[in-house]
């Protein structure tokens, strides 16, 4: 299969409502888009990155700069056949977190135009080893007020979806409202994780045991900045708890998690495809954790589009051991999408495999024309494409 040309888009995707938490208070995601355009128009594959300054470094000028500079190597498939050439590919790479955005949507794209091309889900060219048939999300509660986390939560119970993640900041005050919330209209009947990116000192992170104490919160997400050294007395405090420390931003690539093995701190690591690299640094970090019996979960950005909750289905039906799944948020959070499938989990978050060749999905020219509407586009010729 000859690719003979790749652009790239920025896109806006707006959100129902808005969607906060310690780092940001957000009502629309900007993302980066991959198309690849071969065979003549023929065949087009999508591949989406989902950059966060406060997470790997990126923006979305930075992750297309890192996608044309991609594209000039010379390991780069032009001509593409197997799946190996994209694995070498993308072992060719940055293997620190600073380029993970761009590398998820570049290889996701490819992976879905050799799909195409070959007539197969993107699942058949990974280990099936722990496949699962099925999987179950969760669903995240906004840093918000007590009117919204009731009716989120009121949702969530109708749909019979018992494991929340909820956002917690810097306001006790707040927190503790939030998590009193879910107590009314749960009691005791969901598993609770709290998501603190990174907001807390070890003052706060302590005025909080007796919280998650008293409202068995199982699993504390990221509660300190990446390096504070204060995480140690506090994991100790949970461990006594039988509470689980689970580590988000400071865990981006194979390099950190071996770092975070070492220490012993966090017991749990959330995997997340465009935080990660895409599947095959992804997968990578999750071989390590599995060798290592660290617990993991996958999970999403907030504000992917469909192409990333495809690719981010993908990874959870690889992964029948993860203790949670998180994504597919699709028609719940956005107002507006790129693809023409929904890609939305069901009742009790269950969700499987999409189908279709590729990821699943069809992109809607239209929808992706009018969300990257202002934006600056790339396109990348095939440098061989005269002499072939």
């Amino acid at each position: 299969m000859q690719i003979n040309k790749i652009r790239v888009h920025h896109i806006k995707l707006p959100f129902a409502f808005d969607f906060s938490h310690s780092l940001r208070k957000r009502s629309s995601a900007k993302n980066v888009i991959v198309e690849i355009i071969a065979e003549q128009g023929k065949i087009k594959g999508y591949g989406e990155g989902a950059p966060r300054s406060y997470v790997t470094g990126e923006s979305q000028d930075s992750a297309v700069k890192s996608i044309q500079r991609f594209l000039k190597k010379s390991t780069f498939p032009w001509d593409l056949n197997d799946v190996s050439q994209i694995r070498d590919f993308v072992d060719s790479l940055s293997k620190d977190k600073d380029h993970n955005a761009a590398i998820c949507a570049l290889e996701t794209a490819l992976l879905d135009a050799l799909g195409k091309r070959q007539n197969r889900y993107i699942m058949d060219y990974f280990s099936q080893d722990f496949i699962a048939g099925d999987v179950y999300y969760g669903v995240s509660i906004p840093l918000a007020d007590k009117q919204t986390v009731s009716k989120l939560c009121q949702l969530s119970r109708k749909m019979n979806i018992s494991k929340l993640r909820l956002k917690l900041g810097k306001d006790f005050e707040q927190n503790k409202a939030i998590i009193e919330t879910v107590h009314s209209v749960f009691g005791k009947d969901c598993d609770q994780r709290a998501d603190i990116n990174c907001s807390w000192d070890k003052k706060l992170a302590f005025k909080h045991i007796s919280l998650i104490e008293k409202y068995k919160i199982r699993v504390v997400e990221q509660p300190m900045a990446l390096d504070d050294p204060d995480v140690a007395d506090f994991a100790g405090a949970m461990q006594a708890s039988g509470v689980v420390l689970m580590a988000d931003e400071s865990a981006c690539s194979l390099s950190d998690v071996k770092k975070i093995a070492k220490e012993g701190y966090y017991k749990m690591v959330n995997v997340r495809l465009s935080k990660c690299g895409g599947f095959r640094k992804s997968l990578e970090i999750i071989d390590y954790l599995r060798s290592n019996k660290i617990s993991f979960q996958t999970g999403c950005h907030l504000g992917e589009s469909g192409v990333l909750s495809a690719a981010g289905r993908v990874l959870c039906l690889l992964c029948r051991d993860a203790v949670y799944y998180d994504g597919s948020y699709d028609n719940y959070l956005l107002k507006e999408n790129i693809t023409r499938e929904n890609v939305t989990f069901g009742p009790g978050g269950k969700a499987g495999p999409l189908t279709g060749s590729g990821l699943g999905v069809k992109v809607s020219a239209q929808s992706l024309a009018r969300l990257s509407k202002g934006a600056t586009t790339a396109t990348v010729l095939n440098p061989n494409f005269n002499r072939n």
